[in-house]
C-alpha cells in the first residue's frame, strides 16, 4: 500500500505529489517546483485530503525561500515577504480544510523565530533550512498521528468474531494524509490486529473519490471493499448491514460541527436514524477551536461543469444549472465519537475538545 503521496526532492528542490486525478487508471507524479505550482496542484485536487493539503502548503511554502529569486536583497524583510506572497497563494487554494491554514501559521511562526535569532551573514539560507525542516517535521507528525487516531479508534470496536463492517464517505487513507490514513486508519488498525473487517465505500459524487481512490487503496491493502452510490446510503443502513460509519474531516468547529466532503451530512442523518455509531477521525490539527460553530466554516464552491459533465462528456442538457459545494456541515448532535492522536473526544464537544486541546 502507497507509504505517501507527497516526496521531497531536496536536491532540486522540489516538491512531488502523486496526481490523484489520474487513479486508478495511472500512477502519475507531478513535479512542484515553486510555491505557485503547489498551489495550482492543491487547487486542482491533484493532491486532497485536509492532512495532505496541510502538509504539501507547508512544503509550498518552504520552496518560496528555497529558490530566491535572482538578486534579492536577501534581507530579513525581503524574505518575510516572499513568505507572505507564497503564503497568499496557498491559502486562497482550498478555503474549507483548516489543515492548509494552520500549516502555514506554523511555518510563519518558524520563520519569525529564525530571523528574530539575529546575524544576518547567511540569513537566507539559514530561513530556507528552516522552514523545509519544519515541513518534514508536519509530514512525520501526520503519520505517527494517523496511526495513533487508528489505535483508538480501534478501542471503539464491540467485541466480536464476526466482520466488522464499516461505512465510510469521500479519502481518508494514505492518499489523503502524510500516511496510513484517519478514518481508513482506523480501518487498517483493525484489521493488521487480526480483526475481519469488511467496507462499504460511497462512490462520493461529484469528484468519485470513494470509487477511485478509497477502493484503490483497501485492494491495495487486502481489505473486501463494496462501492454504493451515495443514495444506497439509507438502504444499506436499514438492512443492518452496517456496524459504524467512520469518516474524515476538513474542520472540526470549537463546539464539534464537521465540515467533510458533501453527503457526509446525509450519512450522519440515515446513521442515527437506524441507530449506528457515527465517528469523525481526524489529526487535532483539523479541530479549529477558533470557530465557534458550523455556520462559521467557510464553504468552497466548485465548478458547475463537475456535476453536469462525467470525465469531460456532458450528461446534462445545456443550460442547465448546477450547485457544488465540495463540503457539508454535520451538526456535532449526530456524531458519536471525535478521534483525534491526543484522545477521543466525546459529547458535549465544546467542552472535552478544549480539554484535548489544553
Amino acid at each position: 500500500m502507497l507509504d505517501s503521496p507527497i516526496r521531497f526532492d531536496p536536491e532540486g528542490p522540489t516538491l512531488r505529489l502523486l496526481d490523484q486525478r489520474k487513479l486508478p487508471e495511472e500512477e502519475r507524479w507531478i513535479e512542484c517546483p515553486d510555491a505557485a505550482s503547489a498551489a495550482e496542484a492543491i487547487r486542482d485536487m491533484a493532491v486532497r485530503g485536509a492532512p495532505a493539503i496541510g502538509i504539501a502548503a507547508a512544503y509550498g511554502v518552504a520552496l518560496a525561500l528555497a529558490r530566491p529569486p535572482a538578486g534579492g536583497a536577501g534581507d530579513a524583510g525581503e524574505i518575510r515577504e516572499r513568505f507572505e506572497d507564497a503564503a497568499r497563494l496557498l491559502l486562497a487554494a482550498r478555503p474549507t480544510a483548516v489543515n492548509l491554514a494552520a500549516a502555514i501559521e506554523r511555518q510563519r511562526g518558524r520563520l519569525s523565530g529564525t530571523l528574530a535569532a539575529g546575524n544576518p551573514a547567511g540569513l537566507p539560507e539559514r530561513a530556507a533550512r528552516a522552514l523545509l525542516a519544519e515541513a518534514d517535521a508536519i509530514a512525520a507528525e501526520d503519520v505517527a498521528a494517523n496511526r495513533r487516531i487508528g489505535e483508538l479508534g480501534r478501542s471503539l470496536l464491540p467485541a466480536a468474531p464476526a466482520p466488522t463492517r464499516f461505512l465510510t464517505h469521500c479519502n481518508t487513507g494514505s492518499l489523503a494524509t502524510g500516511g496510513y490514513g484517519t478514518a481508513l486508519g482506523i480501518v487498517r488498525s483493525a484489521a493488521e490486529s487480526g480483526r475481519r473487517v469488511e467496507v462499504f465505500a460511497c462512490e462520493t459524487r461529484p469528484r468519485l473519490q470513494g470509487a477511485r481512490l478509497t477502493a484503490w487503496e483497501l485492494l491495495a491493502a487486502g481489505i473486501p471493499v463494496t462501492l454504493i452510490t451515495d443514495g444506497t446510503v439509507g438502504a444499506l443502513l436499514a438492512r443492518e448491514r452496517v456496524d459504524a460509519v467512520v469518516v474524515g474531516a476538513d474542520r472540526i468547529a470549537a463546539n464539534g460541527d464537521t465540515a467533510n466532503k458533501i453527503g457526509t451530512y446525509q450519512a450522519a442523518v440515515l446513521a442515527r436514524e437506524h441507530g449506528v455509531p457515527f465517528w469523525v477521525a481526524a489529526p487535532f490539527s483539523t479541530v479549529d477551536l477558533a470557530t465557534a460553530d458550523g455556520a462559521g466554516i467557510p464553504i468552497e464552491e466548485r465548478a458547475a461543469s463537475e456535476v453536469t459533465e462525467l470525465s469531460g462528456t456532458r450528461v446534462a442538457p445545456p443550460g442547465a444549472a448546477a450547485w457544488n459545494p465540495a463540503f457539508d456541515v454535520t451538526p456535532a448532535r449526530l456524531i458519536s465519537a471525535i478521534v483525534t492522536e491526543r484522545g477521543i473526544a466525546r459529547p458535549p464537544y465544546r467542552e472535552s475538545l478544549a480539554t484535548l486541546a489544553g
